[in-house]
């Protein structure tokens, strides 16, 4: 599927716990594992960006996630085969003006 007709995504990955450094590495590897079948698969997904939530100890308590795909079905497929949480699923509307 081609990069122009997949949807822009953003994904509230809230944790339960804090988790470590080797953890979060870990659910990326895992993460990234689970893109490549659903590709594989003809799946359209594709990740973006990811930017990491600390607490105020700066522990690690989530993520908020960009991903572009072909529906939310397939950004929900991901997160249940990754074993990650999808606690937020929402598509991209358009960006506010600003400085």
């Amino acid at each position: 599927m081609a990069d122009d007709t997949l949807e822009d995504f953003f994904i509230l990955r809230a944790l339960e716990d804090p988790i470590t450094e080797d953890e979060l590495t870990a659910a990326a590897e895992q993460s990234g594992e689970v893109l490549q079948e659903l590709r594989d698969e003809d799946v359209g997904i594709r990740w973006v960006e990811s930017e990491v939530l600390l607490n105020d100890d700066e522990q690690i308590t989530g993520t908020f996630c960009h991903y572009q795909a072909e529906s939310e079905t397939a950004v929900e497929e991901h997160a249940e085969r990754a074993g990650l949480p999808a606690t937020r699923i929402d598509r991209r509307g358009q960006p506010l003006e600003g400085e």
